[in-house]
């Protein structure tokens, strides 16, 4: 049991009310974080001991395992507080891959830890070369390890190579890609975030030199199943992934939404006698717009994965359509959130444009998020073939 202010985390059910007791402590913190360029370490602090960290990760291995929308709602609360502490929190939940691998094996990483998180790249720009002995040496280097001065665990793609050079083809045809766990010592974290948007989540780049890596440690979700038959776990990967990141853009477009609201309600273009901006008929269309906007792509995410989650829970596993849909939903969330706030950011005025204002921090956690591989063409290309019935590898869904 964890305790979080008055709130005591007992069951997947007090995780949304865990990260809502957060809020004052992560708002309090936000402009620290940016100045850090990593989450502050009394949020850090605090997601642990609600097990905010372990929220996706198998009930087997300590963790909660918990239902999509639970998932989903806890990411939105702690991204509406600030969008570094949402993106911070929800890549320390990539120990959900730890269900790929064999569960002592999982259980041996952890250490008796659950409250561990975990951040690393998927892409496979390292190389891992077998050293005969059951064992891959791996050497690369990987950008955008987020939360990567607070993980413990850090999880790289790796192409496996016999001779150090080609990547190794396996019996079905296809390369030999993984991903690897490595123990903080292995791991060099370049100092090196300075990003525009969710300046506060430490994603600097990791450099890898000669760590032996038991193959044991290494696994391939985007082709293997699980080794946990929970219902989260018939879920794609893909469809884990869009789960993970769909609460963030919800979360800080409803936040700079709010914002907006707040202010035009007081704020006076051209002096104390003059109208409000809340008065000015552009502005009200322009705020109802974008509350409809963020409102409807949230509710076509919660009607997918919903939909989804009754597929798994009576034992099945998602069509293809169904994997398209959830993806295509976390699309939406997050093209309907920079619309929306691109809109209405405007009516706010001048005192949006520091960087140390909420708003502006909305603004600028959004644009960065976009330009994430899950959010590119190449991605919504694939959920329109699914659509059309035109034939694709279904790993990417």
């Amino acid at each position: 049991m964890s305790t979080v202010f008055d709130v005591e985390v007992t069951s997947t059910n007090q995780l949304r009310p865990a990260a809502a007791a957060l809020d004052p402590l992560i708002r309090d913190y936000a402009v620290e974080s940016e100045r850090l360029r990593t989450l502050a370490p009394e949020v850090v602090a605090a997601a642990r001991r609600a097990g905010l960290f372990r929220m996706a990760m198998p009930a087997a291995l300590g963790g909660w395992e918990a239902d999509p929308l639970t998932i989903f709602e806890a990411i939105e609360t702690l991204s509406y507080a600030d969008g570094s502490a949402g993106w911070s929190i929800l890549i320390g939940n990539a120990t959900f891959v730890l269900a790929w691998l064999e569960p002592d094996v999982a259980l041996e990483l952890l250490g008796g830890n659950p409250d561990q998180c975990s951040t690393g790249v998927f892409a496979p720009l390292g190389q891992g070369v077998p050293d005969g002995k059951g064992a891959l040496v791996v050497n690369g280097r990987w950008p955008f390890n987020s939360g990567s001065p607070h993980a413990d665990l850090f999880m790289a793609g790796v192409r496996v190579s016999d001779d150090g050079v080609m990547p190794r083809v396996l019996p079905d045809g296809r390369y030999d890609l993984r991903h690897a766990y490595l123990p903080r010592e292995s791991v060099e974290v370049l100092d090196n975030w300075f990003g525009a948007g969710l300046r506060g989540t430490g994603s600097h780049d990791i450099v890898v030199r000669d760590a032996r890596v038991p193959e044991e440690w290494t696994c391939s979700p985007l082709f293997e199943q699980p080794h946990h038959d929970g219902a989260l776990f018939r879920f794609s990967f893909y469809m884990l992934i869009s789960l993970l990141l769909s609460g963030l853009p919800s979360g800080v477009a409803r936040r700079a939404i709010d914002e907006v609201g707040e202010r035009v309600v007081t704020k006076r273009r051209t002096g104390p006698m003059s109208a409000t901006v809340a008065e000015d008929e552009t502005a009200q269309v322009a705020v109802a717009d974008a509350d409809a906007l963020v409102r409807s792509a949230r509710a076509f995410f919660v009607d997918a994965i919903g939909e989804a989650w009754a597929t798994v829970t009576r034992g099945d596993r998602c069509s293809l359509r169904q994997r398209a849909l959830v993806n295509s939903a976390g699309q939406r969330l997050l093209r309907a959130g920079i619309a929306a706030v691109d809109a209405v950011a405007p009516y706010a005025g001048a005192s949006s444009v520091y960087n140390d204002d909420p708003l502006q921090r909305c603004v600028r956690d959004l644009h960065t998020v976009r330009s994430h591989i899950f959010y590119s063409d190449d991605n919504l290309k694939r959920v329109g073939k699914a659509l059309l019935g035109i034939e694709q590898p279904e790993h990417l869904l």
